[in-house]
């Protein structure tokens, strides 16, 4: 009767990693159709290559920096109770692999590739890791001390924090970095519009993440006796509140409207093991305000050329969420309680700092030895023909 729970479990943990895996191609598609045309084969190529580099780093170096297990024994021992410690690897490596992929969409049209690809391995073997173990292993007692400070430890379900607002807060760094797109802002204040080359890729790849979201967040509870219907529904709630609000700020952009969605997803992953799913729901909605307002004013007012508009998205969405978690899973507001918003508030800024600082240091190295920015005349040609020799669409190719 023993191996039932546990194949079971393996099974469970597997079929989520797999939604987690299925989701970089929603990475990539949403980048795809954002990007102009010059730059779509880069971008799908970056996502997988990304994803490749961060399985070697995070199994070699990532997974024992966050959970203190390595895999530098017998198959015969990996093994062992249907290969559950290696399908739970494989989860949260999708995880982890996320990072990458975030900031990809960040960095989209004039980033180097090589470059790129040292910090993914840095960042998935170390950074991220690091901040893993603190917020999920309870390394350096920050968890503990949360507790007997606040009466609480620090709620991140699914990754708001961990993840998403890691991701993004790592991102802001490259993407200032980097600058903006040659002649994305002129001298005289102008600025050059570069519309979504594809809305229709860029709505399948939203499709694909909201779709494979309900893997990321169900299934983060990593075991079959665990399974919670509230986080399947205020998963859904959230990504509706988010649409709907994108919808309505973003005047039926539809740009906004698919990352809309997103936002709503991204916030409600703190927590959707806790809230009612009218919490989620308004959750959700302050998320796609958050993105549609903050995506404007970094674009137009600040001049930070977040292509995909990750920091928002990611960051700000993920940092709500973290905080949101200790409002809307409060009993008071129809949540399971259990929960403290000043855990949350310290535990959301400790990620958000370790994230920023991390990026500086990954890319303001990689920028001294290295450089990251492609040439003038590699940037005008496009990523796809400067790094990769070939165009999205090589017979009828034309410089957009």
């Amino acid at each position: 009767m023993q191996t039932i729970p546990q194949g079971g479990d393996t099974l469970f943990v597997l079929l989520g990693a797999v939604m987690v895996l299925a989701m970089h191609a929603g990475f990539a598609f949403l980048e795809l159709g954002t990007v102009r045309r010059k730059n779509q084969v880069n971008a799908l190529v970056k996502i997988l290559v990304d994803f490749c580099v961060s399985t070697v780093a995070y199994f070699l170096v990532g997974y024992g920096v966050a959970y203190g297990v390595h895999f530098f024994v017998g198959a015969e021992q990996l093994a062992a109770f249907h290969g559950y410690a290696l399908v739970k690897f494989f989860f949260l490596l999708t995880f982890a692999a996320a990072i990458p992929a975030i900031i990809s969409g960040g960095i989209a049209e004039r980033a180097r590739f090589g470059p790129q690809l040292l910090a993914t391995a840095v960042i998935v073997g170390l950074v991220y890791p690091f901040f893993e173990g603190i917020a999920w292993n309870q390394h350096f007692g920050v968890q503990a001390w949360l507790l007997q400070f606040t009466g609480a430890e620090f709620h991140d379900f699914a990754g708001s924090v961990v993840v998403h607002a890691v991701g993004g807060w790592i991102a802001l760094p490259a993407v200032l970095l980097l600058g903006a797109r040659s002649n994305r802002y002129r001298k005289d204040g102008a600025m050059s519009a570069h519309p979504p080359s594809s809305i229709p890729f860029l709505a399948l790849g939203a499709w694909i993440l909201i779709v494979g979201w309900f893997g990321f967040n169900v299934m983060s509870a990593q075991m079959l006796s665990k399974i919670s219907g509230l986080v399947a529904v205020n998963s859904l709630m959230a990504m509706v509140g988010g649409t709907l609000v994108a919808l309505l700020l973003g005047r039926n952009d539809p740009g906004f409207v698919h990352n809309g969605p997103l936002a709503g997803l991204v916030a409600v992953c703190a927590g959707s093991d806790i809230m009612h799913p009218l919490g989620a729901l308004v959750v959700g909605g302050i998320a796609g305000a958050i993105f549609v307002h903050m995506f404007t004013r970094t674009q137009n007012r600040w001049k930070i050329d977040d292509v995909l508009g990750v920091w928002p998205l990611h960051g700000l969405c993920g940092t709500w969420g973290g905080i949101a978690a200790g409002i809307f899973g409060s009993k008071a507001l129809g949540g399971l309680g259990g929960v403290s918003l000043g855990a949350q508030l310290i535990g959301t800024l400790l990620g958000v700092a370790w994230a920023a600082l991390g990026g500086w240091f990954v890319y303001g190295t990689l920028k001294r030895l290295l450089g990251l920015r492609l040439s003038q005349e590699q940037e005008f040609d496009g990523a796809d023909l400067s790094i990769h020799q070939i165009g999205a669409t090589p017979e009828r190719e034309v410089n957009w």
